[in-house]
């Protein structure tokens, strides 16, 4: 599966991989062997002894190139004529603000919308004062708020997905892999407490069913 291009003049890159050899790569191979196991509850918890901040930043990694996998498999549909607004139903409607380039929100398509949220995502995972790879580098104080944006971010990815696109993935054949992930992604939201209530509401009933471990046929999700 090819990583998704935006738009026709720039081809959107996935984080590069983590460098074998350091603490992050240790705790990306552990975390990999314990979704092995198909639990996702303990695959989400904090190895013992092993640093908060490292975790969630190789996790943080991980969902994103998930989230711009599955979106990937979508692109030629989510386009500005079909999504003129980035919405996850209709009381749902997100507008784009980074602070610096957007200091107001502003309202944009859906995949432009994306296209900004996935290339800040990225920015911050490549910027080595805001994710350190270096051993004994200290991560910064801020981290952690950082962390919790991002999720809130792309949250909304996932959202927009069930909202306008789960008859497309069923067609797909995707269903089964996008309820996996995003149930994979909201244990470890609740392991860590990184996104508020209210901003998962838009997903509130499809959140209780995943996470009460009920078996969902294909073309029963309702979001």
């Amino acid at each position: 599966m090819s990583f998704l291009n935006f738009n026709k003049n720039k081809t959107f890159k996935p984080k590069k991989n983590i460098a074998e050899g350091t603490k992050q790569y240790h705790l990306k191979k552990y975390a990999e062997a314990t979704l092995g196991s198909g639990n996702l509850r303990a695959a989400v918890q904090l190895p013992e002894g092993e640093d908060l901040n490292e975790w969630l930043a190789v996790n943080s990694v991980d969902f994103f190139n998930q989230i711009n996998m599955l979106y990937g498999t979508i692109t030629e549909f989510c386009t500005p004529n079909e999504c003129p607004v980035m919405s996850a139903g209709p009381k749902y409607e997100y507008h784009w603000a980074d602070g610096i380039q957007f200091k107001k929100p502003v309202k944009v398509s859906a995949p432009e919308y994306v296209d900004y949220l996935m290339t800040w995502v990225q920015s911050q995972l490549d910027d080595e004062d805001v994710f350190p790879s270096k051993i004994g580098v200290p991560f910064p104080k801020s981290f952690q708020s950082t962390i919790k944006t991002i999720f809130k971010r792309l949250f909304r990815v996932y959202a927009h997905i069930y909202h306008a696109h789960f008859p497309r993935i069923v067609s797909l054949g995707e269903e089964a892999h996008l309820n996996t992930s995003f149930k994979h992604f909201i244990f470890f939201v609740q392991e860590f407490s990184l996104i508020d209530s209210k901003e998962l509401a838009p997903l509130q009933e499809l959140i209780e069913t995943l996470t009460s471990d009920t078996k969902i046929a294909a073309g029963q999700t309702k979001a």
